[in-house]
């Protein structure tokens, strides 16, 4: 069985046992964690879509958070004597699937 689930804006496939990386959520480590937005499930050959999730739920344990690898911008303008550079990391939380509710 799979779900799919939208948290920090983005959609995720997601089965049991998984562990995957969320945009940071505010709780401790080792906290359970409950995600309702539901788009999708699936169990074999069969989907359900729509009003039929509206109990469905996803919980998760947060493993732990963290701060990805650096992402380096540099914006050059050729023969205009001008580079600027920039880096950044994103924070986030690692979360293990811990069972998927119809």
């Amino acid at each position: 069985m799979y779900a799919v689930l939208v948290t920090g804006g983005k959609q995720y496939r997601v089965m049991k046992g998984e562990t995957l990386r969320v945009e940071k959520l505010d709780a401790e480590a080792g906290k359970e964690v409950t995600f309702d937005n539901i788009l999708m499930l699936g169990d074999g050959e069969s989907v359900t879509l729509g009003d039929a999730l509206k109990s469905a739920s996803v919980s998760a344990k947060i493993v732990g958070h963290g701060r990805a690898d650096k992402v380096r911008i540099i914006k050059f303008r050729r023969r205009k004597h001008h580079m600027k550079r920039q880096g950044h990391r994103q924070h986030y939380t690692e979360i293990e699937i811990t069972g998927i509710n119809k």
